[in-house]
């Protein structure tokens, strides 16, 4: 132990060198780490490019699909039959009379089942009348297909005939079994046939659009308008016209996809084929019908759409497996209530999620990438993405999981590599401290006898017991506190002198300047309030008064001043005898200078008609205000003063001066920023030889009731 006493630090600091131990392990953690997480975010890069090809290839192979089907259905001979018949009976229908009954009951089923379902997601309140069929087939083929089809909403295509004994019945009896089952099994919503002329003379599933023409009637400005519209341009056979999901009013404001082909008889055109796109088939190939896990996406995985609008076109895994945790989420990122709301009331994110993140910006410019980027969520995802190539449609697809589950791997070998490597530090930690705490008690004591030196206490003596440098250290630091504790006791002396000073002449923001050496104070100070006050009749007041009671009468009235500067949050510049000189905005700036200076001119009033009262004396106070800017700075070398210039402070000077006794004055700058607050008359226009008129304003509400003692007292 004595040996070890010896030592010199250098040959005691070898011990140290334990530390190199515990950097080069943790140096090798971190780089086992990074490569790690680097290897992991390639291989969950490339599962979800894989499965994003995937989906990409099923999506378009879907679309195509339904082009051709669409395409081959239109040339059908039973297609084009049927199109044929449905036109020519429904024409028929226009020659037949609807009874009276039959548009009462047509107005309460819309009334009844259609309208507070378009209300539930529209705002405002919808007009029966811009619904209801006008024409006279579509009011009859409304009242037996859908008001009075004995089968509910979204069951009424089970109604072959409704037994009315007309030609479209017998027509419709023939094909709709044919149709339905043509719907039902290519997974369609729906299926029109309409007319040359934009009307809807068939459907399967006979909602409110069922015998509405698309061209002038309700639905004109939706999607299967634009769809229909297309159609009937078109030059001939062969043409699809696919239209991306809106809101669709007949079918609640559901999201709903269109397409649409012409229907030619030979080379007459004679209607339009359209299919209502099914959204349960596109979410069930994003979603892998429902079975994220067993596609490799783990807990937080998903792969969906987002059209050129920023909104998704298939649906949120999240909204599907909670909802109202979705709906959680999505408050605490900022989106409004009624499209979480219509979230919940449609049971889907299609045209309500908006999805504006970096990675469908590049895939909508035609880039397709990987990166980490936060998601719809605002949650950091790794993301897989690229345009889709349908046309009419201009979709991209994303793939992605949540960055916390990806890279779950390495977090866990990065714990166990921690468990480890705090058995390894702890015990080099016992070996080391067993050597540091010989090593380093010299230090221990030179450090308590420094605290106590830090805490004041200037009696503080260090023994070593060592002979080595920490024994120099010792005697070196004994010598130094002497010396310390005697120029202390000076400095210290010398500072409270000094700051008591500095803090009664200047402000504590110039004094903390002038403290930290600044001696060339100057600068232009914009939108400051500049107050002058004089003190009414107390030059011969003090005439009657000995030379101590009127330094005790101003003492206490400047004294009180001060104090509401301070509650008002302006600085006190200087006072002249029984002058009074107060600025706000100067050292912190305020956007309402100008109102804190009149309300302190106000209790300055107050209180010196308070202080008469209790006095019995006779004082009043002439105040002149002004506001703009001003030059402010320390001027003196030995002796130094703060003060402002300027004609803001100069015009404040004239306004006091010509302010009678108990009022304020203010300028017409004041009067235009406070008139809607404070009332104000005119007082007139002050003409002073060599200067310019200057208009002055007088604050009615300084003629005040001061209460006292429970007493009102009228100035």
């Amino acid at each position: 132990m004595q040996l070890f006493k010896q030592l010199s630090i250098k040959t005691k600091l070898i011990v140290m060198l334990l530390v190199v131990s515990l950097c080069a392990m943790l140096a090798s953690t971190f780089t086992c780490s990074s490569a790690g997480r680097s290897l992991l975010t390639e291989r969950v890069f490339n599962q979800l490019t894989s499965l994003r090809a995937a989906k990409t290839y099923q999506i378009e192979d879907y679309f195509e699909n339904l082009y051709i089907h669409s395409q081959t259905l239109s040339e059908d001979l039973t297609i084009v039959a049927a199109m044929q018949e449905f036109n020519t009976a429904y024409r028929e229908l226009e020659k037949s009379t609807v009874p009276a009954d039959f548009d009462k009951k047509i107005d309460t089923y819309y009334q009844t089942q259609f309208l507070p379902r378009l209300a539930r997601t529209n705002e405002g309140s919808p007009v029966v009348a811009s619904y209801t069929p006008k024409t006279t087939a579509a009011r009859y083929l409304q009242y037996y297909y859908t008001v009075a089809n004995p089968n509910p909403v979204g069951k009424k295509l089970l109604l072959d005939d409704p037994g009315d004994g007309s030609s479209y019945s017998r027509v419709h009896a023939r094909y709709q079994p044919i149709f339905r089952n043509l719907v039902q099994k290519y997974g369609y919503y729906d299926m029109f046939l309409i007319d040359p002329q934009g009307t809807v003379v068939y459907t399967v599933f006979k909602e409110t659009d069922f015998t509405t023409n698309f061209t002038n009637g309700p639905y004109k400005e939706s999607n299967l308008a634009e769809a229909i519209a297309a159609a009937r341009v078109a030059n001939g056979k062969g043409y699809v016209k696919i239209v991306d999901f809106k809101p669709y009013s007949p079918s609640g404001s559901a999201p709903a996809a269109f397409i649409a082909a012409p229907i030619f008889n030979g080379s007459q055109f004679i209607g339009i084929l359209a299919f209502q796109l099914p959204v349960d088939k596109i979410n069930n190939v994003m979603t892998g019908n429902k079975q994220w896990k067993q596609n490799g996406l783990g807990d937080s995985g998903e792969s969906y759409l987002v059209g050129s609008d920023y909104l998704m076109r298939s649906a949120s895994r999240f909204q599907i497996e909670n909802p109202k945790g979705h709906a959680k989420t999505l408050r605490s990122i900022g989106t409004d209530e009624k499209t979480i709301n219509k979230i919940k009331e449609f049971n889907t994110t299609i045209l309500l999620q908006l999805v504006q993140t970096k990675a469908v910006k590049e895939a909508l410019f035609g880039k397709q990438g990987t990166q980490v980027i936060n998601d719809y969520r605002n949650i950091p995802v790794l993301s897989s993405y690229a345009p889709l190539n349908i046309d009419g449609l201009r979709w991209v697809i994303l793939a992605e999981i949540d960055v916390s589950e990806a890279y779950a791997p390495i977090h866990s070998f990065e714990k166990t590599v921690l468990i480890g490597a705090t058995l390894i530090i702890a015990l080099i930690t016992l070996v080391a401290m067993w050597l540091t705490t010989i090593f380093v008690k010299p230090i221990n004591t030179l450090i308590k006898s420094a605290r106590k030196v830090g805490a004041g206490e200037f009696d503080a003596v260090v023994t070593s017991g060592s002979q080595d440098e920490f024994g120099e250290l010792a005697k070196s630091f004994n010598q130094t506190i002497g010396s310390l504790r005697t120029e202390t006791k000076l400095i210290e002396q010398k500072n409270r002198e000094n700051e008591a000073l500095v803090l009664n002449i200047f402000s504590p923001a110039i004094a903390k300047r002038l403290k930290q050496g600044d001696r060339e104070i100057a600068e232009q100070i914009s939108n400051v309030s500049v107050l002058f006050s004089d003190l009414d009749r107390f030059t011969k007041l003090s005439q009657m008064m000995s030379a101590q009671e009127v330094v005790s009468l101003l003492n206490e009235l400047v004294t009180a001043f001060d104090e509401m500067t301070d509650k008002y949050g302006l600085e006190k510049i200087k006072t002249i005898g029984d002058g009074y000189m107060a600025v706000c905005g100067l050292s912190v700036p305020r956007l309402d200078h100008d109102k804190r200076t009149v309300d302190f001119a106000l209790e300055m009033l107050s209180f010196v008609r308070r202080f008469n009262y209790e006095k019995g004396l006779h004082l009043d106070l002439r105040l002149g205000m002004n506001s703009g800017d001003v030059v402010a700075g320390v001027i003196g070398k030995n002796k130094l003063l703060y003060d402002v210039w300027g004609d803001t402070v100069n015009i404040a000077n004239r306004l006091k001066s010509a302010c009678p006794p108990g009022a304020i004055l203010v300028s017409q700058n004041v009067c235009d920023r406070l008139h809607d607050l404070y009332d104000f008359e005119f007082f007139g226009e002050i003409q002073e030889p060599g200067k310019e008129k200057l208009v002055a304003w007088q604050l009615k509400s300084s003629q005040m009731t001061v209460s006292v003692g429970g007493e009102e007292v009228y100035e």
